[in-house]
């Protein structure tokens, strides 16, 4: 009888402590967990999707600091000690992200896997430099991917926010559209994102 291979040893636990969606979390990990692995299969923050695993497609896009990045591409441990904002935490029925709203009036989703990551990807948007132009916008969102093709809706839901509409329409006023006490700011004309520290449902 052939000796059986030795089982290779399991790595060692980190221990690393974040701040998610303004929920001080600790967990003890395999060094190779990522951040997308860590918020969906131990936190169960399943709005994050994992789409290309390889950073291609901008699914899975989180804040990390106020600054999005790809979680798939990022270890956790890379991020302790740091603030996290997921999908759950931008807003929640009845209190919606601006952003949030937008979407769904401009029907900015088919499917809906690509949503989370857009709608994280456009909220850092609005804290970044951008041109006025929903050329610009398209550029700023490049690296997010829809395969439903709702690209137009995408870039009409963000330039509304921004307070830059391209066909005349209106810009609506979303002050006061927040049901649990939390104000919301104009943000018409100034970029600027509203991270609500909430968890979300979705």
């Amino acid at each position: 009888m052939r000796d059986q291979p030795a089982r290779p040893e399991p790595p060692d636990l980190l221990h690393v402590s974040l701040t998610v969606n303004g929920r001080a979390v600790h967990a003890d990990i395999d060094p190779r967990t990522t951040l997308l692995d860590l918020l969906r299969e131990r936190l169960r923050l399943t709005g994050t999707k994992k789409g290309c695993d390889h950073g291609q497609c901008g699914a899975c896009t989180v804040h990390v600091e106020g600054r999005r990045i790809n979680a798939c591409l990022s270890l956790a441990a890379m991020n302790d000690g740091r603030r996290v904002t997921t999908i759950e935490g931008l807003g929640r029925p009845g209190a919606l992200h601006p952003l949030q709203d937008a979407f769904v009036r401009h029907d900015g989703y088919q499917c809906g896997y690509c949503t989370a990551g857009q709608i994280m990807s456009a909220a850092a948007l609005l804290d970044e430099p951008c041109g006025s132009g929903d050329q610009d916008v398209r550029e700023m969102m490049s690296g997010n991917l829809c395969r439903c093709g709702a690209y137009a809706s995408i870039v009409a839901a963000i330039q509304e926010v921004r307070g830059n509409a391209q066909d005349g329409r209106a810009v609506p006023d979303v002050r006061g559209t927040a049901q649990d006490g939390r104000a919301v700011p104009d943000v018409r004309g100034e970029a600027r994102a509203v991270h609500a520290h909430a968890p979300g449902e979705r």
